[in-house]
């Protein structure tokens, strides 16, 4: 008796499913890795809400724990067939974000300035044209440099309660530039435009704190410029 579905079709069908959940595991295996990697140097920030002294030592450790996930985004970028970046994507686009945040958090720590897309693509092992494969796109760029803006005002807060009174008002024109070139772009992606909209009142936030200093004098610029207003017009 003739057979009128070819099971061999089934058979196959099921193999490419078994080597796909393998792939995937694969993948989620070496992303949990970046995962406790980015955790470490998480916590080894975390003391700059609690102690300023030690502010350059956790950068120096956080970034030996972001420099190791280099290797890590190696692994995946092997583990990932070619032009299928955006089919896995899902598994490492969160961690991704937060590494950006990150290295972020760390540069502004220790230079001040904002950090590019380029230099926290290096800093990851990774590329930034999506032709040259395995990179880091410009949404997770911009989404891990949003959630700097919500650590930052925290740390304005901080800072003020440790008895640095001048740090809040750099962050604040910090973050304040941060508002003004995110406001020259034209955004679509829902998510990117809802985080967006939430950096208005991390923005507020940094503003109360930087008034609260200000009238209470507690700042050596707000100090001056009540001097200045004390001088007598000859």
């Amino acid at each position: 008796m003739s057979h009128f579905v070819n099971m061999e079709v089934f058979s196959n069908y099921q193999k490419y499913i078994d080597n796909e959940q393998e792939l995937r595991e694969n993948i989620r295996i070496v992303v949990r890795e970046i995962e406790h990697l980015a955790k470490e140097a998480t916590i080894q920030l975390q003391v700059i809400h609690c102690d300023l002294s030690k502010i350059n030592n956790a950068c120096s450790l956080a970034r030996k724990q972001i420099e190791a996930c280099a290797e890590k985004y190696q692994k995946l970028s092997a583990l990932v067939p070619t032009g299928q970046y955006y089919r896995y994507s899902d598994h490492w686009t969160y961690i991704t974000q937060r590494l950006i945040f990150l290295i972020a958090l760390v540069i502004y720590l220790e230079a001040g300035f904002l950090v590019t897309r380029e230099t926290a693509a290096e800093l990851l092992g990774l590329k930034t044209k999506h032709s040259d494969g395995f990179h880091l796109d410009i949404e997770d760029y911009l989404l891990g440099i949003l959630l700097l803006a919500s650590e930052l005002s925290r740390f304005a807060t901080n800072s003020v309660t440790m008895g640095d009174y001048e740090r809040p008002l750099n962050i604040s024109h910090f973050i304040g530039d941060l508002n003004t070139g995110f406001r020259l772009l034209n955004l679509k992606n829902d998510g990117l435009r809802k985080r967006f909209d939430a950096l208005k009142y991390d923005v507020k936030k940094i503003e109360e704190v930087v008034y609260d200093v200000s009238i209470r004098g507690l700042s050596s610029s707000a100090e001056s410029k009540d001097e200045q207003k004390a001088e007598p017009v000859e």
